[in-house]
Formats: structure tokens, C-alpha cells, sequence
């Protein structure tokens, strides 16, 4: 793991008394979390992967690494109890390690960081059992551990690299579309003290070839995860748009003349894939490939080709009123619903989760709950870092948020439900990588004494 950091002194010490107030914060910030969320808001991605680990299924439609993890701590607190409070303490590890790292620079900026981890956006997906909140969670402490330990000698900074680079392999197991944002993070865990574009430029292709073939190894080589095939999501999806935007059916099935004018005229909305899954009155579409064994084969991947070749206008206008509804316009947000009985919410009784749900009901209709808020927050700190990509802290802004940007984008070409949940690392990156370089002041007022 070279660095240019071999030679650097290691930072000195924080005085005890910006140690207790960040320790003091952070045990009061998993509390808190406790509190409102435990065991865990179970979402119905979470309940379709536990039921295949009760089941003994190792599937690839949900990540089979999840379902072999939640097996493995299950018994912890049976039920999302186990998820949830590994969820809860990568989230809090990560925002600790990093509010001491800034702590040496600005106490204040450290504060401001533990405030904002308990705000919205951030605070609330901490209680909710998705795969992507863990993604992020993971990705966000991969980045802090190689920043915190970027200042230090080989024999400390070595393990660090290793602990962070599993766990961004852990994220793109669970999250195998991004795949194109690791590269990026991959190289400010590398070398953490100076973000080199050349050395990113020569470095990406083969870091994405090698996490690619720990998705295939991991999955099907030692998980023997049986084959969904998850991608034709988005080519179902694709087709649709396609049949909508260009005025003909492009799935090689034969419909109706009533199917038709739905297809082309009814069924499409730029939010989710399901609707020609489970939504009335459009499921006959997958009803109908799966009727004639259709899914899974090549028939699929064929036509979305053959489709996207000839029609590749109404393509694009497909992906852009998927991309412009994910990143610009309201969707689901927190989740709030009983997944064992839909007509019931989690948590009716618990005060703390419903006036928390309240202060997002009142957000949602803002910008702070757009996934394109966070993107361009990225860009921004993206740019404003390069300048300074010399030091370790800009390093970690562009291994975040570069990765953040890219994952997000990525969602142009293989998004099939716009949900904000997909932009989540955006949001964790965006906060994290401002606040590393931000100039905050440099001295805490308490007792006329300087705590940095």
C-alpha cells in the first residue's frame, strides 16, 4: 500500500478534553439511534432477504453476501435487530474516527459534524434495513480509516488500508453497480496523502476488473448464489420506456391490442420497474415473459439491444425522465410501513420515530431530500478539493465524493426505481467530504483555552 506519507510524523495528541466531548456526543448520537429505531424498520428488500436466509437461498436479485452476513449474526438479536446495529455501529465508528480527524484541525468542525449526523438527511436512514444505508455506512468508515491513519507509519497505516479496502469490497458486494464509482475510493485508500489523476487514470480499469471478478468470485464461486438475473431488470424497464417513447411494443412477447395501447400509451412512469412486475394494470408483462420462459434467456437481452439500436431517441428520453425523477422530483424517503401487515405503520407508539417522521414529512417536498441536492454537492466539493489534492483531507473529499458522483450518475443507464435511498452515499459523502475541507476556526472558547 504505497503512500507518500511513509515519512510523516504522526499528529499529535488531542488534549482529553475535546476527546471526552466527541466520545460524550457520539455515545449520546448511538443512544439516540437506539432509541428511535431499535430492532430496525424492516423494509420488504430486507424481509425478501431474510426469508431467503431462513430459506437456505443464496440469490443474486438481493446481494447472497447480506443474506450469508444476516445468517451469521443473526442470533445476536434475531430478526433486523442483528442488521441493525451493525448498521449503527459502522455509522457511528465512521462519524467518530472522522470528528477526531477533524478535531485537530477545528474543534468546531468536528462538533458540526456529529450535529449533522444526527440531521436529516442523514440520521434517518440509520433506522431503516436496506442494503444501500450498509453500503454507504461501509464506504463512508473504508474512507475515514484510510484518512485517519494517512499521517501514519507503514506498521500502523498498512493494516488500516487493508481493514478499509475490505470493507469497500464488502460495498460493492452488496451494491455490484458500483462498481464504477470504487476505483475512485480505491485510490484515495491507496494512497491517502496526495490524490494523483494519472495515477487514478492508470489504476481504474484494473481495480474495477478486480472487484468485478470478486463479485463473480464471492458469488458464485463461494456463495453458489443462484442466477436471477437481476440485470434484465433494467432492460424490462428500458423496454417499456422505449415502447412508451417510440409508440411500439419492443418486448418479444405478442399482446393484445388492449395489452398494446397500455404498453405504449398507459403503463410507463419514469419511477420503477414494477410496474410491468406486480402493479396492476401492467403485471400481464412479466406474467406473460415468465409464462413463456422467456426471463432469464437471452430473448430478453436480445430485444433491449435490437430496441435500444433502432430506437435510440426514444431510448434516451426514457433515461432522462428516469434520471430527471430520481434526482429532482419527491419520492419515497423513509419507510414507514408494517411490512407483516401493510395496514398497520412501525413503531405507532413510539414518540421519538413519529416526530421524527414528521419532521421528514415536512422536508420531503425540499431540496435537502433530492438525490440531485446531494450529486451536485459532490461536484462541488470535488472541484474544490483538486486544488489542494496534495494533503490528505482533500484526498479523502475526492475519494468520497468522486466515488459518490460516479455512483449516482451510474444510475442514468441501470436505475430501475428512483427511490432517495439510491442517492443515500451521496448524502453521507457530501457531508463528510465538505466538513474535510472546510477552514473552520481554530479555537474552542471554553475556560479561555484552546482545545486543538
Amino acid at each position: 500500500m504505497p503512500s507518500s506519507a511513509n515519512s510523516a510524523k504522526p499528529p499529535a495528541p488531542l488534549p482529553w478534553r475535546a476527546v471526552f466531548l466527541i466520545v460524550a456526543m457520539i455515545a449520546g448520537g448511538v443512544a439516540l439511534t437506539l432509541y428511535v429505531f431499535y430492532p430496525g424498520v424492516m423494509t420488504y428488500d430486507a424481509r425478501f432477504v431474510y426469508e431467503d436466509m431462513a430459506r437456505g437461498v443464496r440469490g443474486d436479485w438481493q446481494s447472497p453476501v447480506m443474506t450469508s452476513l444476516w445468517e451469521l449474526i443473526d442470533p445476536i438479536a434475531p430478526g433486523p435487530g442483528s442488521m441493525f446495529l451493525l448498521i449503527v455501529t459502522l455509522y457511528w465508528l465512521a462519524v467518530g474516527q472522522l470528528a477526531l480527524v477533524l478535531a485537530r484541525r477545528s474543534v468546531w468542525l468536528a462538533l458540526a459534524l456529529l450535529l449533522l449526523a444526527l440531521s436529516p438527511p442523514a440520521f434517518v436512514f440509520q433506522g431503516i434495513i436496506w442494503r444501500d444505508v450498509l453500503f454507504a455506512d461501509s464506504w463512508l468508515l473504508a474512507g475515514v480509516l484510510s484518512l485517519a491513519a494517512a499521517n501514519h507509519n507503514a506498521k500502523i497505516r498498512v493494516p488500516v488500508q487493508i481493514i478499509a479496502l475490505c470493507l469497500l469490497g464488502f460495498g460493492v458486494l452488496l451494491r455490484p453497480n458500483s462498481l464504477t464509482a470504487a476505483p475512485i475510493l480505491s485510490v484515495a485508500i491507496f494512497w491517502p496523502a496526495r490524490f494523483s489523476w494519472r495515477r487514478a487514470a492508470i489504476a481504474y480499469v484494473p481495480i474495477g476488473i478486480a472487484l468485478f471478478g470478486l463479485v463473480q468470485l464471492v458469488y458464485y464461486g463461494m456463495l453458489h448464489a443462484e442466477r436471477q438475473h437481476p440485470l434484465q431488470q433494467f432492460m424490462i424497464f428500458d423496454l417499456g420506456g422505449i415502447s412508451h417513447f417510440a409508440g411500439q411494443n419492443q418486448f418479444p412477447i405478442t399482446l393484445s391490442a388492449s395489452e398494446n395501447a397500455l404498453v405504449t400509451t398507459e403503463c410507463y412512469e419514469p419511477t420503477q420497474w414494477d410496474i410491468y412486475w406486480r402493479l396492476e394494470p401492467c403485471e400481464f408483462v412479466m406474467h406473460k415473459l415468465e409464462a413463456e420462459k422467456l426471463f432469464g434467456t437471452s430473448a430478453i437481452s436480445d430485444a433491449w439491444i435490437h430496441a435500444v439500436i433502432k430506437h435510440p431517441i426514444p431510448y434516451l428520453e426514457h433515461r432522462a425522465a428516469f434520471t430527471w425523477n430520481f434526482l429532482a422530483r419527491q419520492n419515497l424517503t423513509i419507510w414507514t410501513d408494517d411490512v407483516y401487515d401493510p395496514s398497520k405503520k412501525v413503531f405507532p407508539d413510539r414518540a421519538a420515530f413519529n416526530a421524527l417522521v414528521a419532521v421528514y414529512n415536512a422536508l420531503e417536498p425540499t431540496p435537502l431530500l433530492r438525490p440531485g441536492t446531494w450529486l451536485l454537492l459532490c461536484i462541488a466539493v470535488s472541484i474544490l478539493a483538486w486544488r489542494r489534492r496534495d494533503t490528505p483531507a482533500a484526498t479523502f473529499a475526492l475519494g468520497v465524493c468522486g466515488s459518490a458522483a460516479v455512483y449516482v450518475l451510474t444510475f442514468f443507464a441501470v436505475g430501475v426505481a428512483s427511490d432517495f435511498r439510491y442517492g443515500y452515499w451521496a448524502v453521507l459523502a457530501g457531508i463528510s467530504g465538505a466538513l474535510a475541507i472546510a477552514k473552520g476556526p481554530s479555537r474552542f472558547r471554553g475556560n479561555n483555552r484552546n482545545m486543538d
